[in-house]
């Protein structure tokens, strides 16, 4: 489920959702701009709204995104 396994494809898992979060936040947006930029990017095969809440937990755990007071997300500055 986080992973990708022999029948979950990459783009499927919570961490392929993970990575097309991320590189759709290349500015602070709030959670449904992010749903709607995340849901282009799938094009034809579009992703429920429970794993994009999933794979934005997960981000969010792993210290990956942060969610401001404004009510806004953006990515973890890394070192």
């Amino acid at each position: 489920m986080i992973l990708p396994a022999k029948h979950l494809p990459p783009e499927r898992c919570i961490s392929g959702i993970g990575a097309v979060i991320i590189a759709q936040l290349d500015e602070a947006q709030s959670v449904s701009e992010t749903w709607v930029r995340t849901s282009r990017a799938f094009g034809g095969q579009p992703i429920t709204f429970d794993w994009f809440v999933l794979a934005l937990s997960w981000l969010y755990a792993a210290k990956a995104i942060d969610y401001d007071n404004r009510g806004l997300l953006t990515r973890e500055a890394r070192p």
